[in-house]
């Protein structure tokens, strides 16, 4: 009887896939988690990257129309210069020589036009250029432009994780911390103009200047200030060095792929992870770079408290963008070359801008990319204004390629809103523009698999309690942009803080110097 249970066992067991063991499962494949895969993976780790959609990248990821490719969530950034925040670490992860940063040559090509003024100011790159140009738009200021510059970089000397040569975890509480942008610029200037200058880049991470600290601002705009760079092929140029890097090491790719279930879990330790697919995989960590609030589904309730889930439920959305894309009609020319960027803000007033209760013409952020490439001569324009998830409340529960036609009135009245106010702005886009395509929230929300379509997460608000690092369960870990701070750099910055947790400061200092310490 024992002889006819053990052949019987062995038999059903040979019917079982054998369960795959890695060291590390990444969940997102967007830039925070093609940079913690492959941190993991340079650090000697068998790494499984899994991706809920069919490609990898995220909002990295560009598409096209007529042949035209166009960025979804990436469009330009700061840090790219030698020395610069993002340039360190792509030679960290040895790929600052498979991406080629574009920068804007001349001030007169990133422009900010406030409306309600008649004024428009140029933007030029460098903090001493900057403050010069500033000082000429308003000599009677000088005092508080340069103590507003002073006061930035203030609080990026002393937030270590800006300088990988650092070497450490995370950047300290400031004093700063604990003031907002608009309390700041109020004590420095009366001058209403200015200080929509100061935080119109605001509409890069998606605050509110009364809501979001000095110091999370200055470690934002910082890069802007030092040098903005659009980047050769864009988005996909990323995607595509990383995924050649990956070829070195060992690292497993899942599109359409997400985690259904934890399972096994003993000692506040996850060992089994169930797959969409039915496939169980096992792993000694995981790390969600994720929206929080995908990651708080997944825990069993058990083994968090209700003031853990009650703090994820507190976060709010940034705000999303209503995109328009466009490009020059056959035989005509960009009647404004000079500019690549163009801000366009009817009211100088940001925290007026950015409030979801606003109901006034919104702005409006034109890009022009100097560079298509994917072979394409045509150039894509993306023209994007601030949504809410307030706007598209009454259609969040459709579904992509069935949403009522109210849907697609309410995308066609604001690409018509969008051109009437372009167009009373630049006079001859009206005769030379042809627009091809328009996304709203509710399509960020389904392409790149975010629970609420924001462009920058969970809001950055002050003194909020962001979750990264270790979760309750000791071998789940979280990063991203709603970890630590929006775009790409903040991203990034956020892995290689958790990063450097798992992998010991230690062998995380071996990879600093040989690359950007050596």
């Amino acid at each position: 009887m024992c002889y006819l249970v053990l052949i019987l066992f062995i038999r059903v067991r040979s019917w079982l896939p054998i369960m795959k063991k890695y060291d590390h499962i990444v969940v997102g494949s967007g830039i925070s988690g093609l940079t913690m895969s492959l941190l993991l993976s340079m650090s000697g780790y068998k790494v499984l990257l899994i991706e809920k959609s069919p490609i990898i990248g995220g909002s990295l990821s560009r598409f096209t129309r007529r042949g035209i490719p166009f960025d979804t969530g990436f469009h330009f950034t700061g840090g790219f210069h030698e020395g610069g925040i993002l340039s360190d670490i792509l030679t960290l992860l040895g790929l600052r020589d498979s991406i080629e940063p574009i920068f804007l040559p001349d001030s007169s090509q990133n422009q900010f036009i406030f409306e309600s003024h008649g004024k428009s100011f140029e933007h030029p790159s460098g903090i001493e250029t900057i403050k010069n140009r500033f000082k000429g738009y308003f000599p009677a200021e000088i005092q508080a432009i340069d103590r507003y510059f002073e006061k930035v970089q203030s609080v990026c000397r002393r937030t270590p994780s800006l300088n990988l040569r650092e070497n450490v975890i995370a950047p300290p509480n400031l004093e700063e911390d604990y003031i907002s942008l608009d309390t700041v610029l109020r004590e420095l200037t009366s001058n209403e103009l200015l200080r929509g200058l100061f935080s119109g880049y605001a509409m890069c991470y998606g605050v509110r200047p009364a809501e979001v600290s000095f110091a999370n601002h200055s470690r934002m705009a910082l890069s802007f200030y030092e040098s903005i760079a659009f980047v050769k092929d864009g988005g996909d140029a990323f995607v595509r060095a990383f995924k050649e890097k990956f070829g070195q090491y060992d690292v497993d790719i899942r599109c359409g792929t997400y985690i259904t279930e934890l399972s096994d879990i003993r000692d506040s330790k996850v060992g089994r992870f169930v797959l969409n697919t039915g496939e169980e995989v096992a792993a000694d960590a995981c790390v969600f770079t994720i929206h929080p609030k995908d990651i708080l589904g997944l825990l069993p309730e058990k083994h968090f408290s209700k003031a853990f889930a009650q703090r994820i439920s507190s976060f709010e959305s940034s705000l999303g963008l209503f995109s328009a894309f466009a490009t020059f009609k056959p035989g005509s020319s960009d009647p404004n070359p000079d500019a690549s960027i163009l801000s366009i803000f009817p009211d100088a007033d940001v925290n007026n801008l950015l409030d979801p209760a606003y109901k006034g013409v919104p702005a409006l952020v034109v890009v022009k990319s100097p560079n298509q490439g994917n072979g394409s001569t045509e150039k894509g324009i993306c023209i994007v204004e601030p949504s809410y998830a307030e706007h598209v409340s009454k259609w969040t529960d459709s579904r992509r390629g069935s949403r009522p036609d109210e849907y697609l009135n309410y995308k066609h009245s604001r690409v018509e809103a969008i051109k009437e106010h372009l167009f009373s702005v630049f006079p001859e886009f009206r005769e030379t523009l042809d627009f091809l395509d328009a996304g709203s929230i509710l399509t960020f929300k389904d392409y790149l698999c975010s629970p609420d379509g924001s462009a920058y997460g969970v809001k950055q608000k002050m003194g909020q309690f962001n979750l990264i690092g270790k979760l309750p369960l000791h071998n789940l870990f979280a990063a991203g942009q709603s970890s630590l701070l929006p775009g790409i750099i903040g991203a990034m910055m956020s892995s290689l803080i958790v990063g450097r947790a798992i992998v010991g400061k230690e062998h995380y200092g071996k990879l600093l110097d040989g690359s950007i310490c050596h």
